[in-house]
């Protein structure tokens, strides 16, 4: 196993599914993985929300769990991460109102590094700019961001996922098969089975 450094910027309200199931895939294949929030510190929590789709015209929401947080944003050194994940939910809302939110995106786009962003995650890359000629699926509802902002919406299924160099992205949680497999193969982690 690689053993990868990744940072994950997430926040109250996030989609439940998408912080924690990456979360412990990434742990589960050897990669340290340090979950932050602005104004936030190590062993505080954020609110969780789960999101369904129950046949109306878009998601409905209930209250998730409480998340523990293993990292403190402001003690965040942005150089010795190796990728970045972007969690949806309603948390990007808020976190791209953030300067130093968009400067850490930035900075992962700058040095060429992977990033993977699933479901409203995309609204984060979009006012970071960094979508500019490239594929990115998002929650159907981000579509006219990802495409305002200079890149080409990928409308695929909602188990899909779509890479696009050291860009992977997801419509939604039903993604996370192909997303965490894209994203692990982004990052070069190689599982194998005896």
């Amino acid at each position: 196993m690689s053993g990868k450094k990744i940072l994950m910027i997430c926040g109250d309200f996030a989609e439940d599914y998408e912080v924690m199931v990456p979360f412990q895939t990434l742990l589960a294949v050897g990669h340290q993985v340090d979950a932050v929030c602005p104004d936030k510190a190590a062993g505080d929590t954020i609110a969780t929300a789960i999101h369904d789709f129950e046949g109306d015209q878009t998601y409905s929401e209930k209250r998730g769990h409480n998340f523990t947080l293993n990292a403190t944003f402001d003690d965040v050194n942005l150089i010795s991460y190796d990728a970045l994940v972007l969690p949806g939910g309603r948390a990007p809302e808020y976190l791209r109102l953030n300067d130093k939110v968009i400067a850490a995106v930035k900075h992962f786009f700058d040095t060429d590094k992977p990033v993977a962003a699933i479901c409203h995650g995309a609204q984060i890359l979009a006012t970071a700019g960094v979508l500019e000629g490239r594929n990115c699926s998002a929650y159907p509802a981000c579509a006219p961001e990802v495409t305002a902002s200079g890149g080409n919406y990928a409308d695929i299924a909602i188990d899909g996922a779509e890479t696009d160099g050291n860009l992977v992205t997801a419509p939604a949680w039903p993604a996370h098969p192909a997303w965490m497999a894209q994203f692990l193969s982004v990052l070069g982690t190689r599982v194998s089975h005896t």
